[in-house]
């Protein structure tokens, strides 16, 4: 288990560079006083890992940057992959204050040539577009989402994709969360591109996108609490907090409607990770106790199977 006395750890994602696991976590000191408060003082530390049990802290990765800055309210979750210069890339959600207090949410990248020492590029390099997504003024939402960016190669070779967690520009107010998206040939550039996803799917927004193969199928991993459900799913399946897509392959068609129940409300942001046995194992950190508190820290990982085509958790 990951966790640490004087912060709230929340969010986070793992790397594996072939000799130690990565993880990279958002934190925030514990002298807030409310763990609600966490959300705008977020920074992203780094911790490596042997066995994805025990951890040990190192060098923090990004913090926020002085304003006026894409980045000058919180550094949020992201994702890190290695490009084919050797370096790597590190994505991650930029928010800043809009006049009336909302946040708007970009993404921003940094690079590192060995996972310790980061440096920002410019950005923000992609931000919503009202082509195909909502935005602020729409004032459909609290906020302006479009973060969380899951970064993987073209199934084809052909490039690079981005899954982001957004709003479509259209539908129920409580049922606009669909899969973002933009490609890239090379890291650096990024197009903005339609969704591959259609609202009306009963979720408000899908958070901390990860693609995943188990059992030779392809699936997408996706986060959302009953609060942010539409009320025809929180009626039916109110209780769900970690989702688990089928999909065709890596970039859908996700059969979101369909998806299954993974973990409840006890944990949040699922990630799916293989160990060094090659068993694939489930990790999240610890969201609310069994008064509802929040309570932080990243669980020690849990062994996963198909069985009867459900993914079983233990």
């Amino acid at each position: 288990m990951f966790d640490l006395p004087e912060a709230w750890v929340w969010d986070f994602w793992v790397v594996d560079d072939g000799d130690l696991y990565h993880l990279f976590f958002l934190y925030a000191s514990r002298a807030l006083k409310s763990p609600e408060a966490r959300h705008y003082r977020a920074s992203i530390g780094h911790a490596v890992s042997t066995d994805l049990s025990s951890w040990t802290r190192v060098t923090d990765a990004l913090v926020r940057s002085d304003a006026p800055a894409a980045d000058d309210l919180a550094t949020w979750t992201g994702s890190v992959i290695k490009g084919p210069d050797g370096l790597w890339y590190l994505y991650y959600t930029s928010a800043t204050a809009a006049p009336n207090g909302s946040n708007m949410q970009t993404v921003s990248y940094a690079t590192s040539p060995d996972l310790y020492e980061w440096t920002k590029a410019p950005g923000p390099i992609l931000r919503a577009d009202p082509q195909w997504y909502e935005v602020l003024a729409d004032g459909q939402w609290h906020d302006e989402a479009f973060r969380d960016p899951w970064v993987f190669a073209d199934p084809h070779g052909e490039g690079w994709h981005m899954l982001i967690t957004a709003r479509a520009n259209h539908g129920p107010s409580d049922d606009r969360g669909v899969v973002g998206h933009a490609t890239s040939p090379d890291l650096v550039a990024w197009t903005l591109q339609p969704p591959l996803s259609q609202p009306g799917q009963g979720f408000g927004q899908l958070e901390v996108f990860e693609t995943v193969e188990l059992g030779g199928r392809d699936y997408l991993l996706f986060n959302c609490t009953a609060p942010d459900m539409s009320l025809d799913r929180r009626a039916r399946e109110g209780h769900g907090a970690v989702w688990l897509a089928p999909a065709d392959s890596p970039l859908g068609p996700y059969d979101i409607a369909g998806a299954q129940i993974l973990a409840d409300r006890r944990h949040y942001v699922g990630r799916l990770v293989t160990d060094r046995s090659g068993q694939v194992v489930f990790l999240a950190f610890r969201h609310e106790d069994e008064r509802g508190h929040f309570v932080g820290g990243v669980i020690d990982p849990l062994p996963v199977r198909v069985e009867n085509g459900l993914v079983v958790i233990g």
